[in-house]
Order: structure tokens, then sequence, then C-alpha cells
């Protein structure tokens, strides 16, 4: 098996796939999967940000995402989340009202808005509560199942709780392709699914130019970097977190053997509090 240098799910080389305007029916197809849209939705598919890549990935932290407007007005924001982030679900409802925001401006209607639909591609389980790969959010009561309204809608597409087997499905190839490690995993889809062989080539292509290459390894490495400070962050606060434990489990005259094993400090960590 040959191990790919690259996969789609860079969000540098993500966009440079699904946010390339030349190529706008591998998007297309994508969004054709994912979504339960009126087939003349996806007649004219329009990017609301054509550039691709900036050459300084810093100048855009987190995730890089590819808006879309649809025939009917419809916008559709679609993001690849490689690592699980803190407030992901509020994050997402902030994009969510902000996408409706901006349809309104002076002397606008309220009937004017449009649906805004967020995609949500984790590289992990985003959604315990069950095991579908698919999950699809709008706005219900959850009682008597009535809907409220359909402006707003979240799907969440999750990597890891893909089924080995296929589902027969195409959502199912363009997840596997996304979550695709050997190159001949990509050929079989590519034999297989005629819109996801465009993406294959697509992506071997960018794995090759150079150009692409030094993006991709830049976000990897500022993706690397912030995910080694959240942890450390993560860490220094735990750890703060043990000594105010072990101080006053001190104060409380416990035996320092009892503070190890409740806290995880080392013992001179502890002894050097009751000095």
């Amino acid at each position: 098996m040959t191990r790919l240098a690259y996969t789609a799910r860079n969000d540098a080389i993500f966009k440079m796939i699904f946010g390339d305007g030349r190529d706008i029916d591998i998007l297309t197809a994508f969004l054709q999967a994912a979504l339960d849209l009126p087939a003349e939705d996806y007649e004219e598919v329009t990017l609301i940000d054509p550039h691709l890549v900036r050459e300084h990935p810093q100048d855009k932290l987190g995730i890089l995402d590819v808006k879309v407007k649809m025939r009917s007005g419809k916008l559709v924001d679609v993001e690849i989340q490689i690592c699980d982030q803190p407030q992901i679900r509020e994050r997402m409802v902030f994009y969510l009202t902000r996408m409706v925001n901006e349809q309104i401006g002076p002397g606008d209607e309220y009937w004017s808005i449009k649906r805004s639909i967020c995609i949500l591609i984790a590289n992990y389980v985003l959604v315990p509560e069950n095991a579908s790969y698919r999950n699809r959010y709008r706005l219900y009561d959850r009682q008597t199942g009535s809907e409220f309204t359909d402006l707003l809608e979240v799907n969440t597409l999750e990597l890891p709780k893909l089924p080995r087997d296929e589902d027969g499905t195409p959502l199912w190839d363009w997840m596997k392709f996304l979550s695709a490690h050997e190159k001949e995993e990509l050929e079989m889809l590519a034999e297989k699914n005629p819109q996801v062989k465009k993406a294959v080539v697509k992506l071997l292509t960018l794995s090759e130019d150079e150009r692409t290459r030094m993006l991709a390894d830049s976000r990897e490495m500022l993706r690397r970097d912030i995910s080694a400070q959240v942890h450390g962050a993560e860490q220094r606060g735990r750890e703060e977190a043990m000594l105010s434990v072990a101080r006053k489990l001190l104060d409380l005259d416990q035996p320092v053997d009892v503070i190890v094993q409740a806290t995880g400090l080392p013992r001179e960590v502890i002894q050097s509090l009751m000095h």
C-alpha cells in the first residue's frame, strides 16, 4: 500500500479541491451527496469567496471554509475540522446567525432571508449520542416534532464513524475520499465514482505541486503549533487545579500518600507545598 503524502483533510488542500471555481463541478457533486435540496438548486452553484489559500496561512487562524450560494439563494458554508475544538457547536451557531445577518441590509424585508446551511466535516467524533456519520439539525419542537423554520441547518459529517463497507450512497464515496490514507483507496474510488475521480485526480496533481506542498506543510505546522499550545494550556490548568486540591488536603492534615493518590502529583511537589 502506498501512503499518501498529502490528504484532502489538510484544510489548505481541501479548499484547493472544493473551493476552486474552475472545478465547481467537484463541489457541486459533493453538495448533492451531502445535502437534501431540490435538484434545481444545484444547477447554479456560485462561490462567494473564490480566493484560494493565502500565501501566509497565519493571516487566518483556524479552518479554511468554502462558502457558496445556490441557485435559489440558499447559502452554504463547508468546513473541515481536524482536531476537536472547544465550543465548536457554539461556533457553528455563530456562523449560521452571521450568514443570516449578512443577508439583511437597510430597507430589506425579513421575507428575503434564504436558508443558511453549515456543513461541518469532523475528523473526530463530534456527536457521541449516536453511531451515524451524518446528522442534520434544524429547529424542531422536541415534543411534537413540528418544525419552526428551515432557515437554519447544520449538517455534521464525522469521518471516524464511516462504516468500513460502503452503504450505497454517493456521500459514503466522498467521505471515503476524505478519510483515505493510501493511494490504492483513491484509485478504487476513482474507478467506482466518476465525480470523485475528478477530486482524486486533482488531489494527486496538487500533491506534486511545490507551492501547494509548501502551503499544505505550513498549514499543518500551524495546526500542530496551535494544538500544542492548547494542550500545554490545558495541562497547566490541570496542574494548577491539582495544586489547589493538594493545598486544601494539606490544610485538612491529610497524609502525603493520600494526596499523591488523589492528585497524581509527585511526592516532592506536595512536600514542597508544606514549607
